[in-house]
């Protein structure tokens, strides 16, 4: 992957995923949020909740005001208490968050080195970005310079074998199982040492 691929890639993640919550808090997009957050379509939520699917398509897009019941029904629904419908979501609320990637079904990114799968592609405001990469670069010369780009990365081998480039450190080989964590903002690129591409998991901070 040349230099710019991967920051593009860094950078496209955040900004899809952590987003200030906006003040004051518009009932419809908390709900939304609230729903997307848990990764359930219109139906499921309007199932959990109690609610015709028209009914919370309308409190989502605020062409109506719930009556009280509704919005009982749907703190029900997402499990929550009525006043937190209302109130933005802190680091110490638990948001029930999870995606599940099937194997093969990530979102694809294809560069002249890597072939990235991005995992966990429908959360958004995510901390972490975490993607399976396969390394088709052999020789460091096949990138435009170094990759670098903000925060910390960790990266864990799980098929074949990498040479692993650190702008300050010298080349590391690694095999299925290893693992490194490094500052992210320093020079890194993968290279596969083995006869069949290597595969990685890579784990990106966002925040």
């Amino acid at each position: 992957m040349a230099q710019s691929d991967e920051p593009t890639l860094i950078r496209l993640a955040r900004e899809n995923g952590a987003q200030v919550q906006p003040e004051p808090i518009d009932l419809g997009v908390r709900v939304r949020d609230l729903r997307k957050a848990r990764g359930w379509t219109l139906e499921q939520a309007a199932q959990q909740a109690g609610l015709a699917r028209s009914t919370l398509s309308k409190i989502e897009n605020g062409q109506m005001s719930p009556t009280f019941e509704a919005l009982k029904k749907l703190a029900i629904g997402l499990e929550i208490s009525v006043p937190q419908l209302f109130t933005p979501p802190s680091k110490a609320q638990v948001m029930g968050r999870r995606d599940i990637t099937v194997a093969g079904e990530g979102q694809t990114h294809v560069t002249t080195t890597y072939e990235h799968e991005l995992l966990a592609s429908s959360l958004t405001k995510k901390s972490m970005l975490p993607y399976r990469a396969r390394v088709r670069a052999r020789s460091f010369d096949e990138f435009d310079g170094w990759v670098r780009h903000d925060g910390e990365e960790f990266l864990l081998v799980l098929t074949g074998t990498i040479r692993l480039f650190l702008e300050f450190y010298e080349p590391v080989d690694m095999k299925r199982g290893d693992s490194a964590y490094y500052d992210a903002s320093m020079g890194h690129n993968v290279v596969s040492t083995s006869p069949e591409d290597a595969t990685i998991l890579w784990v990106t901070s966002l925040a």
